[in-house]
């Protein structure tokens, strides 16, 4: 089977796009996938996103398989990629278009803007420990700056659904954490029955925001956009930032707003494609 594909980044967060419209199903395995994202014997990537049929009031339908072949529930970068991918698809490249796009944590909205960036509407961030999901509190209870052993010490920990889960700890220097060594630790740490995103985060100013990611499935990468939106939000609970952040990450900036008016937490960020090409 020959599978056309392009390749979308951004900020370095980059995933293969596959237009799926024609089947209801991702048209490769997971194990497939996994073979796709390998950097030294596949194409590269941090994941495969599949643009399936919509259903209902959505237009599309988003799944995901990281690179290690597990399913994702969303992927901010990978949705703003996957817009551009489907104004590219349709030929239609109006400025101010959105997209009404099915995926497992629920209806997204990505806009494509006038400066070739995307804003999305994330939807409200859940904070009860059972909707994360996390055993670190009481399952109606938030869970904000909670002692967690891992490793070798106790950190202070905040945790956040972004329709993914998410676990912030805020750090003097975010460039001395040793990603590789701390990162899957906390993503198989027996208190996230799901796994879980781990950001680690720099205070630079109340509306600037440095973060370093381990993403579950995929990670160190160089951005993640539902993390950068998990980030701002734990850092207004902690009293750390204001609601309307810049979240610079090792591949680039965010903005992220999360509005009082609505409690929706908007993304904005760019999205690019790279290449295309026949797998």
């Amino acid at each position: 089977m020959v599978i056309e594909f392009s390749k979308y980044q951004g900020l370095g967060n980059d995933f293969i796009l596959i237009d799926n419209r024609h089947a209801t199903e991702p048209i490769v395995t997971p194990e497939q996938a996994a073979k796709m994202c390998d950097r030294h014997f596949g194409i590269g990537a941090d994941g495969v996103i599949f643009a399936l049929p919509g259903k209902e009031d959505t237009e599309y339908i988003m799944r995901i398989y990281n690179s290690d072949g597990s399913e994702a529930e969303m992927c901010g970068n990978g949705i703003r990629c996957l817009a551009k991918f489907i104004a590219d698809l349709e030929g239609n490249a109006r400025i101010n278009k959105s997209y009404r796009i099915n995926t497992l944590a629920g209806v997204i909205v990505p806009t494509l803007e006038s400066n070739g960036e995307v804003t999305v509407d994330m939807g409200k961030p859940q904070l009860a420990a059972a909707k994360i999901p996390t055993t670190l509190n009481s399952p109606d209870d938030k869970v904000v700056a909670q002692s967690l052993i891992v490793g070798d010490r106790s950190w202070s920990v905040t945790a956040v659904s972004m329709g993914n889960p998410h676990c912030i700890i805020f750090v003097e220097d975010s460039e001395s954490i040793d990603l590789a060594k701390i990162g899957p630790l906390f993503e198989h740490h027996s208190v996230f029955p799901q796994r879980t995103n781990t950001e680690f985060v720099e205070i630079v100013r109340s509306d600037y925001l440095k973060m370093r990611v381990w993403e579950r499935g995929a990670g160190i990468t160089l951005a993640c956009g539902t993390g950068a939106c998990a980030t701002v939000v734990a850092g207004v609970l902690n009293g750390k930032c204001d609601r309307h952040c810049t979240v610079e990450l090792p591949g680039g900036c965010l903005q992220i707003n999360w509005s009082q008016a609505d409690d929706k937490v908007y993304m904005t960020g760019s999205a690019t494609e790279v290449f295309r090409g026949n797998y």
